[in-house]
C-alpha cells in the first residue's frame, strides 16, 4: 500500500486494519472493542487534508473493505447489547445508557431534530421511516421519545433477527409499543409505503458503497411523495474510513437543504433534502436549480452550527464560488 507510507494517518489506519482484519471475531471481546476504539479515536479528529476519493486504488479498496468490516462488527455490537437490555425485567429503553455510545445517538438525535424542525415550516411529521434500523434502533427511539412525541415510527430492516430484538426491546414500553413498527424486508422491495412518509431516515450503513448508496436514493426518489424530506448519514475527512460518503449530486431528484459535519464525537455527517415535486408545505423552491447544480463536492456547501445550534446556510457563497 504505497500511499500509507506518505500519511502518518492514513498509515495509522493501515495498520488498525490489517490487525482487525486479522481477528478470529467481530463480536464484542477486550481485543475487538480495544481495536474499534484505536480506530474511531484515530479517525474522529477533523483533517480537511484528507480526501478518500482521491487516494490510491490500494487505499479505496482498503476502505471500501474496512467500511463491511466495521459494519459487521456494529450489527454484532449492537446485537449484544440489545439481548442485555432486553433480559431487564423492566422497561429495557429505561437502561439504554449501558449501550457505549449512546450520548453520541443522543447528539445525533438532537441534531437531526433540530435540522428537520428547521425544514419543517411548524409542521410535525405524522409518520417517520427508518431504513435500516438495526437490531438496536436508538434513533427511532430517542427522536420518538423525546422529540418527535406524536408520530408513528415505521422501521426497516433486511435482518429478521435485528427486527425480533428490537421489537421486544420497545414491546413493554406503554408509549413507544404503540407508535413504534418493525418491517423485515429489503428497501428495494418497498414502494407504494414509501409515499405514506413525512420523513425518511436512510441508516449510514444501508448502501455500503457510493453504487449500492445511488441505487437506494435512486428508489427512494421514484417513491417517496413530493415535498417529504430525506435524511441521510454521510461522512467526511477521516471518519469516510468508518462509513460512505453521500454528497449533494449523488441527491438527483431532492433538493439539498443542508449539509452538517459535526467536529465533536458524532461520527456521521448529516445530509437533509426534499424530493422535488410538491409545494413543500409551502416553501418556494428558489434555491432548487442552485442546489442540484451544484458540484459534486461537499466542501461547496458550507453549513456552519454555532453553539445555538442555528444553521447557516451558504449557498449562495458556493456558487458564486463556482462561478469565479
Amino acid at each position: 500500500m504505497g500511499y500509507c507510507q506518505d500519511d502518518q494517518l492514513v498509515n495509522k489506519i493501515c495498520d488498525l486494519y490489517e490487525k482487525i482484519s486479522k481477528l478470529e471475531t467481530l463480536k464484542p471481546c477486550e481485543d475487538v472493542d480495544t481495536l474499534f476504539k484505536q480506530l474511531v479515536s484515530t479517525c474522529i479528529p477533523p483533517n480537511p487534508n484528507i480526501d478518500v476519493t482521491k487516494m490510491s486504488e490500494n487505499i479505496k479498496e482498503m476502505r471500501s473493505n474496512l467500511i463491511k468490516i466495521c459494519g459487521e462488527a456494529e450489527g454484532y455490537l449492537e446485537h449484544h447489547f440489545s439481548s442485555i437490555l432486553t433480559s431487564f425485567e423492566d422497561n429495557p429503553l429505561h437502561h439504554l445508557n449501558l449501550f457505549p455510545y449512546y450520548n453520541n445517538y443522543l447528539k445525533l438525535s438532537k441534531l437531526e431534530f433540530d435540522l428537520l424542525e428547521q425544514n419543517l415550516n411548524g409542521s410535525v411529521p405524522k409518520t417517520v421511516a427508518f431504513i435500516g434500523s438495526g437490531p438496536l434502533p436508538l434513533t427511532s427511539v430517542v427522536l420518538a421519545s423525546s422529540h418527535l412525541k406524536d408520530s408513528i415510527f415505521h422501521n426497516f430492516d433486511i435482518d429478521p433477527s435485528a427486527n425480533l430484538v428490537a421489537a421486544r426491546l420497545v414491546s413493554s414500553d406503554p408509549d413507544l409499543s404503540q407508535r413504534m413498527f418493525f418491517h423485515t424486508v429489503d428497501v428495494m422491495d418497498v414502494t407504494e409505503s414509501l409515499k405514506g412518509f413525512d420523513v425518511v431516515f436512510l441508516a449510514a450503513l444501508v448502501g455500503m458503497d457510493k453504487k449500492e448508496k445511488v441505487k437506494v436514493i435512486e428508489h427512494l426518489e421514484k417513491h417517496m411523495s413530493p415535498g417529504a424530506l430525506l435524511m441521510l448519514r454521510s461522512a467526511h475527512g477521516p471518519r469516510a474510513f468508518l462509513y460512505p460518503i453521500v454528497e449533494p449530486c449523488d441527491l438527483q431528484g431532492f433538493q439539498v437543504l443542508s449539509v452538517y459535519h459535526p467536529t465533536d464525537e458524532v461520527i456521521n455527517s448529516i445530509v437533509i433534502s426534499r424530493k422535488l415535486g410538491g409545494d413543500g408545505n409551502g416553501v418556494v423552491h428558489d434555491h432548487i436549480d442552485q442546489a442540484s447544480d451544484l458540484e459534486c463536492n461537499c466542501s461547496k456547501i458550507h453549513v456552519i452550527m454555532n453553539k445555538k445550534k442555528s444553521i447557516i446556510q451558504e449557498f449562495t457563497g458556493a456558487n458564486e464560488e463556482q462561478l469565479t
